[in-house]
């Protein structure tokens, strides 16, 4: 996995570090990608401007570079982001694979990654966690403080995995929309498995956020080989719903055909809901490495105009 190659990626005890690794690696190849002309300057300070207040000088920095800086503090931020992650059971999938990240601790180092790159960049962050409704919801700060504590709830999260907790997307993200109540950028990671009867609720819940002015990135996050190409050997197998319990045991050619077309299906028309409200939708395969995620994360920002 990419930035992770001397690393178990089942061990996941410092996520501060390997969060730092996966920017710091994405850092370094960016300045060789065609994207290096995006800035990515991360300094703490900005250029003195001619009739403010010399009080924030940075005098040392004066004294080595003969020029101006003042200090930039936390509250001065460019850019607002809320990070939503969906922490249902279907998110712990798949489950125990050597050296393969599930769908949760994938989306949780991603998160994590970006808030190490939103902190670097001063800009403010939140976490929501959301299954059945919304576990947790913090405003946006941009402190280290502030960062370390929203390490610990996803933390926590990787290492209390719960089997047969429901999700209800369209419920967790309205209450998110009702909540967010300054023009922010919503991150969103999830896999997006509703109800088949509650997909209109969850396209109107997408929709909620966009008519609240916010500019939203739909991560879905899934494990492409097994979730929506069905790859697996052709035996019987017992497969459980991680968040009824449920289980059904079956050959798996028999039903592949007709799995993949429902799957593309409903991947088609979650794509096509988010064109038609400005929705940024992102397939994020869990065995291809968290790039895409910064570098999608990167251009959305560049476009915004911060």
């Amino acid at each position: 996995m990419e930035f992770l190659e001397n690393y178990n990626v089942r061990d996941l005890g410092n996520l501060e570090l390997l969060a730092k690794q996966v920017v710091e690696g994405f850092i370094i190849g960016l300045h060789k990608s065609p994207f290096h002309g995006f800035s990515v300057e991360f300094a703490e300070h900005r250029l003195y401007n001619t009739g403010e207040s010399t009080k924030n000088i940075d005098w040392k920095v004066y004294a080595r570079t003969d020029k101006m800086f003042t200090k930039r503090f936390e509250e001065e931020t460019n850019l607002r982001c809320q990070i939503v992650v969906d922490v249902s059971s279907s998110m712990y999938f798949p489950e125990a694979e050597k050296n393969q990240l599930n769908k949760l601790q994938f989306s949780s180092l991603a998160a994590a990654s970006l808030m190490n790159l939103l902190q670097r960049q001063r800009d403010a962050f939140g976490l929501s966690l959301f299954d059945s409704s919304v576990n947790i919801h913090t405003p946006c700060k941009s402190s280290t403080s502030h960062y370390r504590l929203l390490l610990t709830y996803l933390d926590q999260l990787i290492n209390q995995a719960e089997h047969n907790r429901s999700t209800s997307a369209a419920a967790a993200l309205h209450q998110i929309a009702d909540s967010i109540h300054r023009r922010s950028l919503v991150i969103i990671f999830s896999d997006m498995f509703e109800q088949v009867e509650d997909t209109e609720h969850l396209f109107s819940a997408l929709q909620h956020l966009k008519h609240n002015k916010h500019e939203v990135v739909l991560f879905h996050v899934v494990d492409k080989r097994h979730e929506v190409d069905f790859e697996y050997e052709n035996r019987p197998y017992l497969f459980i719903d991680m968040e009824s319990g449920e289980k059904v045991r079956l050959q798996s050619n028999q039903v592949k055909d007709h799995y993949v077309k429902q799957v593309a299906a409903f991947k088609e028309a979650l794509y096509m809901k988010c064109l038609q409200y400005r929705i940024d939708f992102i397939e994020t395969d869990i065995r291809q490495g968290f790039r895409n995620i910064l570098q999608s994360y990167l251009v959305k920002r560049s476009r915004m105009g911060v």
